[in-house]
């Protein structure tokens, strides 16, 4: 399958990708802005960082382009994010 060949399933799944990607970006602003990591888990964003190196995984062997690209761009995002929240907390 041609990464620009479109159908339904890959245009729900890139919209998908991107309102998962777009959801983080406010999260980041914030903490980019503030410094401030109040009240956001760091096991949550350690058990979210092993989700999204599982998802990209998988999209690999799937050859899933949709769940590869969004992995790949909120991957530093939540990394960036959990750094805060590590350097806030320690």
């Amino acid at each position: 399958m041609k990464l620009f060949n479109m159908n339904l399933v890959n245009i729900i799944g890139y919209s998908a990708a991107i309102c998962r990607t777009i959801s983080f970006i406010p999260q980041v602003i914030k903490v980019a802005k503030t410094g401030q990591t109040d009240g956001i888990s760091l096991y949550m964003y350690v058990i979210f960082i092993i989700s999204v190196i599982l998802w990209f995984t998988y999209g690999v062997l799937t050859k899933s382009y949709e769940i590869i690209f969004a992995s790949i761009i909120i991957f530093p995002l939540a990394v960036y994010i959990l750094c805060h929240v590590i350097k806030n907390n320690g």
